[in-house]
């Protein structure tokens, strides 16, 4: 469970880190359908933060923070849905989703 954090207009208190690689040749593919994302996950009032990162040449990834569980959830319901459709053609291993608690942050205020 999450320790509770002084409470504030920006307090998140859960996150989700995804990682994928892409399928040799789908880089390109990946990184614009990553980058495109933003627009879809800005309609998310229940989204804090959203940050979408490359860690190696084919090995892309998503950090993202909540308010709550319920919010943490929503994004879930959604976002990953949107995800494993394009796995099967993108995606060359596993989609890797893990939930966090959040310890600490600094956020925009």
């Amino acid at each position: 469970m999450a320790a509770k954090l002084p409470q504030g207009e920006h307090t998140v208190t859960v996150g989700l880190l995804t990682r994928y690689k892409a399928r040799p040749g789908k880089e390109a593919d990946s990184e614009h359908s990553i980058k495109a994302a933003l627009s879809l996950i800005q309609q998310e009032p229940g989204t804090t933060a959203w940050f979408a990162f490359r860690l190696e040449p084919s090995t892309f990834g998503v950090f993202d923070v909540f308010p709550d569980e319920a919010a943490r959830q929503a994004h879930l319901s959604v976002g990953t849905a949107r995800l494993k459709e394009r796995a099967s053609t993108m995606i060359e291993s596993s989609l890797i989703i893990e939930k966090v608690d959040i310890l600490a942050a600094k956020l925009p205020e």
